[in-house]
């Protein structure tokens, strides 16, 4: 039997989510090993695969678990509201049977603004349901066979990647001869890649025309604006669709693929590097989480401050550009913000030592103490003190969990105080009754150990309580969840 024959599934019962998961991992797996064994195959028959009932019902898992499960699209439909009307089994089926006749189309994502913090607003689609569902799954078909190209300096919205990845390298090249920083932001990515562009690079792995069509019926399927009007999307991606960060990432790897083979074919060697530099010559590596990069230099401010026109003419094609006040050349002595991540090379107190650190950004740190701020307002005082102690802890172990990869110890003991500082002023105002509330009987009543607060068995333990560690950087070789593990021996 053929490999493009085992596609075709013909499956036609609908399976437990548990079963469905397996068979999809499977599908999957097969997928991601015949797209690296040839890096110029072009797949077919791969529509069956969508909607083959088990990826559907993988993509309704996925859909139904996410936390916008209760935002409605423009039909005012919620995953709730489906179970308990139409039942799943029926709503899958009428997606499986219009996607099989051909006659499902997307229809327009429902647009909101969402305040950047910056004060700029963010358009953000939300699709229906349905058309979440058959994002999901063409995901699932298609992310296996497109994660055996893409290269390794990219690390967002990808499986098994994080940003804490892309801070590791960053790090490992600064500690290592790399001083010179180009720090590049794309100007409305999402909204302005070429839908041309993004098909042809498409095109060059799927050759199934009814997959195409179907990713360019979502991009082309519009927006339903606030106010009750009706765009076209001639370019860019479905922004808020599951689909949306993969198809950014098979645009973007243009950039990838540009300097992954201007580093093996010039730089890839030790000599290759150290002839590049005594002919005055700089060294660069690109690091890329999504629509945010920076560009690493060995060699001189010149050298990366040039690689801004270079980066401006593979954008180019793209239909994208810089953004040109988020884009600057910048010594890592310095310092830059990436990710969240302050990065910066230092003098170790007590040394003649210089090491490259990672705190929280300045930025990062004021939107957690603005978000205590919200939660500590007077109009929340109607809630329990337990009730905003459990919200604060959550708040800050979740804040403090991305940045313990860092020297953040001193910052998370500094969040603490401010939110301590927050609460105390917040309950000495709910329950000062007749009298101001002092200072020793606050202790007493709302504090445990010390001046830690804690009511009816609730304690205050904030940021603190997160340890902090050490990411290891993991290099080129971070596995996908389709990549076969090494067999492991056992000795008796």
């Amino acid at each position: 039997m053929s490999e493009d024959a085992l596609v075709n599934t013909g499956a036609v019962e609908w399976p437990s989510p548990d079963s469905a998961y397996f068979a999809v991992r499977r599908m999957q797996t097969k997928l991601h090993r015949w797209a690296g064994d040839d890096i110029s195959r072009r797949f077919g028959d791969l529509f069956n695969l969508v909607y083959d009932p088990a990826f559907l019902m993988h993509a309704w898992e996925r859909v139904s678990t996410n936390k916008g499960a209760r935002t409605a699209g423009i039909d005012k439909a919620t995953v709730a509201l489906i179970e308990s009307r139409v039942g799943v089994a029926a709503f899958l089926g009428q997606i499986r049977d219009s996607l099989k006749s051909g006659e499902f189309a997307p229809v327009e994502v429902r647009q909101v603004m969402i305040p950047k913090t910056n004060g700029k607003l963010r358009r953000l689609g939300i699709p229906t349901i349905a058309d979440r569902v058959v994002q999901a799954s063409l995901k699932a078909v298609l992310e296996p066979i497109f994660e055996a190209d893409f290269k390794p300096c990219s690390y967002g919205f990808r499986p098994n990647r994080r940003a804490h990845d892309a801070i590791a390298e960053i790090h490992y090249l600064g500690t290592r001869g790399y001083p010179w920083v180009l720090e590049a932001d794309i100007a409305a990515c999402f909204d302005e890649i070429s839908q041309t562009a993004l098909m042809d690079r498409l095109q060059v792995r799927i050759k199934d025309k009814r997959v195409c069509a179907l990713v360019k019926a979502f991009l082309k399927s519009g927006i339903f604006t606030e106010l009750g009007d009706r765009e076209e999307t001639p370019t860019g991606t479905p922004q808020g669709g599951i689909l949306s960060p993969l198809l950014a990432n098979i645009a973007l790897s243009a950039l990838d693929d540009h300097y992954t083979q201007q580093w093996h074919e010039q730089m890839d060697t030790d000599d290759q590097r150290r002839k590049r530099t005594r002919s005055g010559q700089g060294n660069w590596r690109l690091i890329r989480y999504s629509d945010d990069f920076v560009l690493v230099v060995s060699g001189d401010r010149h050298h990366a401050e040039e690689l801004r026109e270079q980066v401006t003419a593979v954008l180019a094609p793209l239909g994208l550009r810089l953004a040109p006040e988020k884009t600057r050349t910048v010594h890592i002595d310095e310092g830059f913000d990436f990710l969240g991540f302050h990065i910066r090379r230092m003098r170790k107190r007590g040394t003649n030592k210089h090491y490259v650190y990672t705190t929280p950004s300045k930025k990062a740190i004021q939107k957690v103490k603005d978000k205590v701020k919200a939660k500590t307002y007077r109009s929340t005082r109607h809630q329990d003190l337990e009730t905003l102690i459990r919200s604060l802890n959550r708040s800050l172990r979740g804040w403090a969990n991305y940045f313990r990869y860092g020297v953040s110890k001193a910052v998370f003991s500094a969040v603490d105080y401010h939110a301590w500082g927050r609460l105390m002023r917040w309950i000495r105002a709910k329950y000062a009754g007749r009298h101001r509330l002092g200072m020793a009987q606050l202790r007493r009543r709302f504090c445990d150990k010390g001046w830690r607060f804690a009511h009816n068995g609730v304690a205050f333990t904030g940021a603190a309580s997160v340890p902090v560690t050490r990411y290891r950087y993991r290099g080129s070789k971070i596995p996908t969840p389709w990549t076969p593990q090494p067999a492991t021996t056992t000795t008796s």
